[in-house]
C-alpha cells in the first residue's frame, strides 16, 4: 500500500512519551563512560571530605595541647 504523500516507503511512527523516557535513562556508550567517570570523581570527593574532617580534628587537638593554662568547660 503506497503512503499518503507518493512514495513507496511508509513513513516511520515517531517515538512515543515512555519510549523516549526510557532511550534518555539508558546509558549507551559516551553516556556509560561519563556515569562512571561521575562515579570515580564523588568517589574521590567523599575521601578528600574525610581527610579535610581528620584534619581539621587534628588540628584542633593540637591547638587544645599547645595551650598551657587550664582549658575552660566549653573547650
Amino acid at each position: 500500500m503506497p503512503s499518503v504523500n507518493g512514495e513507496d516507503e511508509p513513513m516511520a511512527r515517531p517515538m512515543g512519551v515512555k519510549a523516549a523516557k526510557a532511550e534518555a535513562k539508558r546509558p549507551v556508550g559516551e553516556e556509560g563512560k561519563n556515569l562512571q567517570e561521575l562515579r570515580q570523581m564523588w568517589e574521590i570527593k567523599a575521601k578528600d571530605l574525610i581527610m579535610k574532617d581528620k584534619l581539621s580534628k587534628t588540628k584542633l587537638l593540637d591547638s587544645l595541647l599547645a595551650k598551657t593554662e587550664p582549658l575552660s568547660e566549653l573547650e
